[in-house]
Order: structure tokens, then C-alpha cells, then sequence
């Protein structure tokens, strides 16, 4: 026998049937918000723990709040799930982000739970349909927690977050956790990219009934699928071109005339065929093509497919059964999957976007490897500027000062290298904001210490640049109020921030420069205004912090000569709140100790 869809998820094959069918007994549960149970392992003797879900399908808890109930996600719980480029926070269904806040606090105190975290057993989450996104979040809370590192299994979820939240999961390299199983037909895991409309109501409706043992034969909805599945088809369409490397301007256009849905493709996915084959897909662009084209009616009757689509969302527990014990199962990421794909009637061109997301993977590989490039050169270019702060702080004037006066033609040369380093992170921040770049790049330590080495040298050169040439008179402050900082420096600063699990914003020692000009321009303009004294107080403290505990900023700025020196001795001394402190470490540094 070949791999097993177990080896391929990574996890036992003799837990997924058993977690399937306590999903869906804990789905249609009206007493209990989720259900525990312990599965032993025959080979290994050892034991899982599953806990599933109970869900809902009153329309009311799948969308509250048209077009799609998207809510940017919670970062007190969730605070991985961000961008590091620029800033944005994850979207997920509010709703279902209601319904996991509403289950948390029981989850978090639960007996059988904490046994297992005590004994270091697997804990598998598991949910059916709309209890899937609940499956989901559990995860990602105890993942962000760190008290343990459970598993995800959904059996016809529908679909929770948009791309950040994708790429927040591969970024952290939690995407494997995540196995999320999709019958052919299903509406409900593409229901999520349709806005909401009658046809969602019906839909839910219809499940409500029929969930619901006091009606077993609802009548089912009609006319539904063509709408639902046509809007679906507008987002793969859309992220096909793309894809394709296509730049027409006309689709942003249209993009901003009818608003798609935000939410996207997560996690592996494993598709039933209807046949007893498997399909195994990690990349989400290919699964996003997948969703939609496998759905697509051919000659199929239009009313065949709409009944496939409802009752297929009730199979899942046949269809394991018979997949599991076949094992025919082929990953699309590890080599030729022709005849599994042809199981799910793909067409040539759901064929050739398929194609395209495995390209779009390759370009970002390519991506990575010129950047390897841009790196090296990087680091030969700040070895350069090391030594040109080594020769100014000689000088006594410092390495800021030094360069803001460009009187020597060593702060020519320094500027040429600013500028070349600028375009070459430059170039990386826009790969980055375009997504070809690989989702753990800015997770790799080796970059993160590169952006940080490099933010640190540079930025005081540019703040130098920056009001050496007046530009606050043009734009305002370099960073007050959202200014012009430039965001290569933004967004290194961020992975710092990140990696050490700091606040956004905490890490600004490379702002020293622009916190001093700015202070004593608006010095000159207000005079020493309590708000500007509070400030100062805060430069103080953050100073000696930077220089004494951290090591981040180094002790040129307390030569004789800086512009910060002189300032600050200027200062009145009620408006110092360190004196002491900061002369000690003056005369530190003109000591050389």
C-alpha cells in the first residue's frame, strides 16, 4: 500500500473517522457547546483526544452583518494574526468569531482538556460544517498560547479568514495543523465566497430543518446554485489573473465597483473525489481553483448539481468510510495527480489556473533566490557604512552629525550606499506586499537580524537626509502623525517587534535621530509646554534604555560635538528628568569607558 492520507496530514489515519463522526453528532448537540472523547490508538497503544463542536444554521450565525460579516480579527487573542508588511490586521467571519469568544471560557476550563495538556496527549479539534471555523480559531488560540500544539480536522467548514489570515498561518508554520476535508459538490465550503443574499437563507435554512429530527424530508431550496457558485467563480477568476502575472488596471476597477468576498483558502485540503479517491492540497491558490472548478456543471443538469451540493454536505461519514479503507490517495504537491483530477472533472482551463498557482510558487522560490543575492550584497554594503561610523566617531563630530553635513567625501560615498540599499529593500517590500515572496521569509531569523542590523545603521542617515534638506516643512514630522518614514524601515522594525512578542511601535531606537530634531523644532515653536516636557522625559528614558539594557542604540550619540549633546545641555533643567543619569553616561563615553 502507498502513503496513507495519514502520512500525508501527519496524523493517525485511526483518529479522522472517529473525530468525522463526533463532529457531526456534536454539530446538531443543543445541550452541549462541544463534546469530548478519548480514542485509543491500536498500534502504538497510545490515545487521542478529540473534542468537537456543536454548530448552528440559523442564517444569523454564518453572516450578522452583510455583504460577507467580516470583523478584523481579535490580536489580544490572536496577535500572529497580522501582516508584518503593512500593518494589517487578519478578517475573519464575525460570527463565527462570536461563537468561539462565546465557547472560550468553558473550553479554557475544561477538565478533560487540561488532563490532556497535563499528559502531553494529542488533542485533536474537530468540526462539521459550521462548527469547522470553531475547530479553527480553538487551534489557533492554543497555538498562540503555546500551552500545546493541537490539531484541526474540518469536515465541510466553511470558509473563516482572508489572506493575511492564510499567510499568518504559514508565516508561523502552523499551516500543517490545519486539515480541512471537502467533498466534491458541498456548498458549504464555497458558500462563504457568494455574499449574503435569499439564497443563503435558504440554503440554512433547508440544513436547519433537516438537522433538526422533527423534520427529516425538508423540501429542498431551488435555484440557488447558479447565483452562489457565480460569485464564487467572480473570486477564483479574479485570483486567476493575478496569478497569471495579469496587471490590467480594469480589474481593480471592477474590483472596486462590486465588492468580492475577503475570505480565502487555509490549511490543507483534502478533496473526496465521490469515487473513493483522495486529493491532498496545500497550496491555496491551488485550492481556491479547485473549489470553484470542480463544481462546474458541464453536461451535467443544472438541478442534478444543485441536489449533489445539498446532499453531499450530510455524506461526509459514508464517503470517509469508504475513502479510508481504500486509501487511494494522491497529494498534489508531491508529484503527477492527472487521473485524480480528472475524477473531479477539471476543465483546461480550471487545468491551466492550476498551473498557474504551481508557477506562482515557483516564481516566489526564484524570487527568494535573487534576494539570497540582494543579501549578501547588503551585507557588504553595511560592513561599509560600519567602518564609515567607525572613522566619524574618531572625528568626535559622530556618525549622524558626520553624514548631515556632508562635508567630506566619505559622507558622499555614504549616501550613494544609503540610496543602493534603499532600492534593494525597497524591491523586497514590494514583494512582499504583492505576496511572491515565501510566507516565512520575514519568520527567518537570519532576515530578521539583516533588517535590523540594516534599520539601525541606515534610518539615523536618512532622518539626517531628511532635515538636513527641511523636508518637515514639506510633509510634516518624519514620524509623527503617520509621516513620511519610509517602510522598509516600517516593516524590519515590525519583525523585530514580532519576533520578541513586543508591541508594535516599542522598537524604535533607529527614530532616536527624528525624536531630537522634532523636538527642537517644536521647542522653537511652543517653548517647553508640559506636552513637550512629557516628551522629553520619554526620550530620556528611552535612551538610556536603548544604550544601557538592550545595547540597541550605540554611544556616538553622547559624544561632545552631537547635536543631541548640545541640545539637551541647552535644556532647562526643570525640564530634565534624568539629568544625573544621562551626564554619567557622557562622561562614560568621553572617558571611553
Amino acid at each position: 500500500m502507498g502513503e496513507t492520507v495519514g502520512n500525508l496530514i501527519g496524523l493517525n489515519d485511526e483518529v479522522i473517522h472517529p473525530a468525522a463522526t463526533l463532529a457531526v453528532e456534536a454539530h446538531n448537540s443543543q445541550s452541549k457547546q462541544f463534546l469530548v472523547k478519548k480514542i485509543k490508538i491500536r498500534h502504538d497503544h497510545s490515545s487521542v483526544v478529540v473534542l468537537a463542536f456543536s454548530g448552528s444554521m440559523f442564517p444569523d450565525d454564518w453572516l450578522g452583518q452583510p455583504p460577507f460579516g467580516k470583523t478584523k480579527i481579535d490580536t489580544g487573542k490572536f496577535p500572529s494574526l497580522t501582516s508584518l508588511n503593512d500593518g494589517g490586521d487578519a478578517v475573519v467571519n464575525g460570527s463565527f468569531l462570536g461563537r468561539f469568544n462565546g465557547v472560550l471560557d468553558k473550553l479554557s476550563h475544561d477538565k478533560e482538556l487540561k488532563k490532556a495538556i497535563e499528559k502531553k496527549r494529542q488533542v485533536v479539534f474537530s468540526g462539521y460544517s459550521s462548527a469547522g471555523p470553531i475547530a479553527i480559531l480553538a487551534t489557533l488560540y492554543f497555538l498562540e498560547n503555546r500551552t500545546l500544539s493541537p490539531r484541526c480536522l474540518t469536515f465541510g467548514s466553511p470558509l473563516l479568514g482572508d489572506r493575511i489570515f492564510g499567510h499568518a498561518l504559514r508565516r508561523e508554520g502552523w499551516s500543517d495543523y490545519f486539515t480541512h476535508f471537502v467533498m466534491k459538490y458541498d456548498i458549504i465550503p464555497r458558500i462563504m465566497l457568494s455574499p449574503s443574499s435569499t439564497e443563503h437563507a435558504q440554503i440554512l435554512n433547508y440544513f436547519k430543518s433537516k438537522f433538526d429530527r422533527k423534520n427529516i424530508n425538508p423540501a429542498p431550496p431551488s435555484g440557488f446554485y447558479l447565483t452562489v457558485m457565480g460569485n464564487a467563480s467572480s473570486v477564483a477568476s479574479y485570483e486567476a489573473c493575478h496569478l497569471m502575472g495579469c496587471r490590467n488596471p480594469s480589474l481593480d476597477i471592477i474590483k472596486s465597483f462590486i465588492e468580492l468576498s475577503p475570505y480565502r483558502p487555509s490549511g490543507t485540503y483534502v478533496f473526496c473525489t465521490g469515487n473513493g479517491n483522495l486529493l491532498v492540497v496545500k497550496n491555496p491558490n491551488a485550492v481556491l481553483q479547485i473549489l470553484i472548478h470542480c463544481t462546474e456543471l458541464g453536461e451535467s443538469n443544472t438541478a442534478e448539481v444543485e441536489k449533489r451540493s445539498l446532499d453531499e454536505h450530510s455524506a461526509y461519514l459514508s464517503e470517509l468510510k469508504e475513502c479510508l479503507g481504500m486509501q487511494a490517495v494522491v497529494s498534489l504537491d508531491g508529484g503527477p495527480a492527472t487521473a485524480t483530477l480528472n475524477d473531479l472533472g477539471l476543465s483546461p482551463q480550471a487545468m491551466l489556473c492550476l498551473q498557474a498557482a504551481e508557477e506562482f510558487e515557483n516564481r516566489r522560490s526564484r524570487n527568494l533566490e535573487k534576494i539570497g543575492k540582494y543579501l549578501e550584497k547588503i551585507e557588504v554594503e553595511l560592513e561599509m557604512l560600519r567602518k564609515y561610523k567607525e572613522n566619524a566617531q574618531i572625528s568626535g563630530l559622530g556618525y549622524y552629525d558626520s553624514f548631515k553635513l556632508q562635508n567630506e567625501d566619505d559622507d558622499f560615498r555614504a549616501n550613494v550606499r544609503r540610496l543602493e540599499l534603499a532600492g534593494m529593500w525597497d524591491e523586497i517590500k514590494e514583494m512582499l506586499k504583492e505576496f511572491e515572496l515565501p510566507d516565512e521569509f520575514e519568520k527567518k531569523r537570519e532576515i530578521i537580524d539583516l533588517g535590523t542590523k540594516y534599520r539601525r545603521l541606515v534610518e539615523p542617515l536618512d532622518i539626517a537626509n531628511f532635515y538636513r534638506h527641511s523636508k518637515d516643512k514639506e510633509t510634516g514630522a518624519y514620524v509623527i502623525g503617520g509621516g513620511p518614514r519610509p517602510k522598509r524601515y516600517r516593516f524590519t522594525q515590525r519583525w523585530l517587534e514580532h519576533q520578541e512578542k513586543k508591541p508594535f511601535g516599542s522598537r524604535s531606537e533607529s527614530l532616536f535621530w527624528a525624536d531630537v530634531e522634532q523636538l527642537g523644532i517644536d521647542i522653537k515653536k511652543k517653548g517647553y509646554l508640559q506636552e513637550i516636557k512629557d516628551r522629553i522625559h520619554q526620550l530620556e528614558r528611552n535612551m538610556i534604555a536603548w544604550i544601557d539594557v538592550d545595547k540597541s542604540l550605540d554611544k556616538d550619540v553622547l559624544l561632545e560635538k552631537t547635536t543631541f549633546v548640545k541640545w539637551w545641555r541647552d535644556l532647562p533643567i526643570e525640564c530634565k528628568s534624568e539629568s544625573e543619569r544621562i551626564e554619567k553616561l557622557i562622561g562614560e563615553k568621553a572617558a571611553g569607558v
